[in-house]
């Protein structure tokens, strides 16, 4: 043993449960051993033998203890009986004096005494009784116990709720249900993301990186007077990128980085979240310059008095209000950057958006095709694909996907391929893995009626048809007939990346979406529940015309929509009831009549609708070669970024 360890011995860390398991087998042996509770010692006879061996004069002496335990001592004749040899030689291992042969519980004792008068009126020889009471010396302890065991199982309970007393002894962290749950990372934990990681968003990449350099290089612009910035707010759309922004940021950050979640303020205790807030910004401070990353900060940031009849909410705000003064109050002087993330910017209080607490607010957007082409870049590192896949078509695939949507694609490309035996990643299965997030998996064995099949093949041939014949109409990829997820068919489109939209774009969507009931009706004179989809997606594209967009004639220039979501309705509507008829008039209307201007496309096109039918029929699945054949070439198409040639 080295001299250091001598003269540091380490000392051994005394574990809690230890303590609760001596305390319980004390109470246990206490009460075998020691009589506790009054119980007796020796139960090995029962009242109906005691009466059976004193009516044949065995019994000497009874002594009745605490009017509950009687203790038998035998006669020397009967001692030398075989039925009580055993229980002799107990008695006299017991104790070195005179130790009773035989105890039992008597029950009630006047009955008792009746029954032992019965039996001693068949012999002749007296059998001596006596009464006493005896206390147990354990009594005192047995008492505590119970107490004990209870505040050993709130310790127990309390450790738990506390996160355990990692790396102190038993009791170091018994009462840490106040501090703060923030992981802390900083230059002794290594963390692998950096911004390199992070494609596209550059904007928002920008904002981040420079404040990191506050926090590098503040001399640079305290120096012209700047104040750094006391905080950022991350504002997207799930799956964006936002917490990967946080990330880099902890990589790149040469200072102490917090991080946690909103829901971590969150406790069932009065107080413990505003003293988890204070703990956090003192922890922060006294290892500034410092950031603090909060993610889903909606959980304690919601606008307060919303919902006034609620009690339970007063401690959501109280933590939201101690949050406050942290970030900006009499004691805010050190170098703290909050960054914040959330995709609910809309619900969040106004005292915690306001500059001074959240000086930025940085939009994290759905990446347009260039950064998608870079987001593929970084999640295809890790894959075998093939040779010369274009990353840029596979970037004009998925317009609307988010970063973690691509990064979805790749994994199921990936699964796609080892499932069918391949050696490496393809572009087929890069496109089954866009049809497997959009559309669901295939269930070819799933169980449907040719009358079925056909009416599907219609209404999908239907959405085709007008899809195709409309000028704004989203460009087709393919239609299916193979039922996937909870739909029996499915028509792929890929829409232009539109900033603004126009209502004639619109509604020639509208009319797209009508026109697989339109083909319906024009072929079975019937219609379905099958345009459920449909009609949910006109019913809300009409009602945003009419009501936020402010594209209807009859309402005017007028939205009622609130983008800052501090206005709560409720139950009430912004506008009259004659509003509201007239609102209703044109939302249907607008269906109406798009639902008729299908009908009279599907009408004019009933034989080349029949023939795109039968064949979807046939082959199940169809491209957009498959349409050129039949309608030949749309005269108003022009070379789209987004335009697929599919194979």
């Amino acid at each position: 043993m080295s001299k250091d360890k001598k003269t540091n011995p380490k000392k051994p860390k005394i574990n809690p449960y230890w303590i609760y398991g001596g305390a319980i087998a004390i109470f246990i042996a206490v009460n075998i051993f020691g009589g506790g509770f009054g119980t007796s010692k020796n139960r090995d006879t029962s009242a109906d033998q005691f009466f059976e061996y004193v009516s044949k004069g065995d019994v000497k002496q009874v002594d009745v203890i605490n009017r509950r335990i009687a203790h038998v001592y035998l006669t020397k004749k009967a001692e030398q009986k075989e039925i009580h040899k055993a229980s002799a030689a107990k008695s006299t291992l017991l104790s070195a004096s005179k130790a009773p042969n035989y105890s039992f519980e008597i029950g009630d004792l006047q009955n008792f005494e009746i029954k032992l008068d019965k039996a001693k009126s068949n012999i002749d020889a007296p059998v001596k009784v006596t009464y006493s009471t005896e206390e147990n010396p354990w009594a005192f302890i047995i008492n505590l116990l119970p107490f004990i065991l209870i505040i050993g199982v709130w310790i127990f309970i309390m450790r738990k709720m506390s996160g355990g007393a990692a790396g102190g002894g038993p009791g170091g962290q018994i009462f840490n249900i106040g501090k703060s749950k923030a992981k802390l990372f900083d230059e002794n934990k290594e963390v692998k993301t950096t911004f390199k990681d992070v494609a596209g968003l550059e904007g928002a990449k920008e904002e981040v990186q420079e404040i990191v350099d506050f926090l590098k290089n503040p001399e640079k612009y305290t120096n012209l007077g700047g104040k750094i910035p006391k905080g950022a707010l991350l504002v997207g759309q799930p799956g964006t990128g936002k917490t990967l922004l946080a990330k880099a940021v902890a990589g790149e950050a040469k200072v102490p980085f917090f991080s946690l979640s909103g829901s971590d303020f969150v406790e069932m205790f009065v107080g413990v979240g505003a003293s988890r807030v204070r703990d956090l910004f003192k922890q922060a401070k006294e290892k500034s310059p410092a950031i603090i990353f909060i993610d889903e900060i909606d959980a304690i940031g919601r606008a307060r008095g919303k919902n006034a009849m609620s009690g339970s909410n007063d401690e959501r705000e109280n933590t939201l209000n101690q949050l406050l003064t942290e970030m900006d109050g009499f004691g805010t002087k050190t170098n703290v950057i909050v960054i914040a993330a959330t995709n609910r910017a809309d619900i969040l209080d106004k005292a915690l958006m306001r500059a001074g607490r959240f000086d930025r607010q940085i939009f994290v957007d759905l990446p347009d095709v260039r950064e998608r082409k870079a987001i593929f870049k970084v999640h295809l590192r890790p894959l075998k694909k093939a040779d010369g896949l274009d990353i840029d078509f596979l970037s004009k695939q998925t317009p609307g996907f988010s970063g973690a949507d691509i990064a979805n694609v790749c994994n199921e490309a990936a699964l796609i391929a080892a499932r069918n035996g391949k050696k490496e990643v393809d572009k087929q299965d890069f496109l089954d893995a866009v049809d497997r997030i959009v559309g669901g998996l295939e269930k070819k064995n799933k169980i449907i009626t040719p009358e079925e099949k056909r009416a599907v093949a219609f209404h999908e041939a239907g959405h085709a048809t007008v899809s195709w014949m409309l000028e704004h109409a989203a460009p087709l990829v393919k239609v299916t007939i193979v039922p996937r997820g909870q739909s029996l068919g499915a028509a792929w489109y890929l829409p232009e990346e539109r900033l603004i939209v126009r209502p004639q774009q619109m509604l020639d969507e509208m009319c797209a979406a009508l026109g697989g009931r339109a083909a319906e009706k024009i072929i079975f004179d019937k219609i379905s529940t099958g345009a459920l989809s449909d009609l949910e997606k006109v019913t809300k594209q009409a009602r945003a015309m009419v009501t936020v967009y402010g594209l209807s004639d009859k309402i005017g220039n007028l939205t009622y929509y609130d983008s800052s979501g501090q206005n709560d309705y409720g139950f009430s509507k912004p506008y009259s009831e004659e509003t509201a008829v007239i609102i209703d008039k044109e939302i249907s209307d607008i269906i109406e009549n798009q639902y008729q201007r299908a009908l009279n496309l599907l009408e004019a096109n009933k034989e080349k609708l029949t023939e795109l039918a039968e064949v979807l029929l046939e082959k199940e699945v169809i491209f957009k070669d498959n349409l050129e054949q039949i309608f030949g070439k749309r005269p108003f198409e022009k070379d789209n970024i987004n335009t697929q040639e599919e194979e």
